[in-house]
């Protein structure tokens, strides 16, 4: 592996299932995250993805890359576009560094209506 690198894309679809399941996993009960009428009241036309969810399946993303012995040393990411039921988001990262065996990788999680989620993980590989 070597900066410049792109990890392969995964593809996630967005179900309201995956996002009530992962703000209740993260013990995140907020309503616009399990109910979609309360969601609309608050002016979102639907329920959507906590940041807990997204950081979950951007570490998945790395770890499922980097493979078992992956370990997250840091990930920094900053939401955008909501991810709402019914829509796909993709996953795509490009390492930037490599320092012995810790890489460094920029990633992207991209929806319909733009980019859910921007960032940067390290991972260290130990060999």
């Amino acid at each position: 592996m070597k900066p410049g690198d792109e990890l392969p894309p995964l593809t996630v679809p967005i179900t309201r299932t995956l996002i009530v399941a992962g703000a209740v996993a993260s013990r995140d009960y907020q309503d616009v995250h399990h109910d979609a009428e309360l969601a609309r009241e608050k002016g979102s036309p639907d329920i959507f993805m906590n940041i807990l969810t997204t950081n979950g399946l951007v570490g998945r993303y790395i770890t499922d890359h980097f493979g078992p012995r992956a370990i997250l040393r840091k990930v920094a990411i900053r939401l955008g576009a909501p991810n709402h039921p019914g829509d796909t988001m993709v996953l795509t990262g490009t390492v930037t560094e490599i320092d012995g065996d810790t890489a460094h990788v920029r990633v992207v999680g991209a929806n319909g209506l733009g980019h859910h989620v921007t960032g940067t993980v390290t991972v260290e590989v130990p060999r």
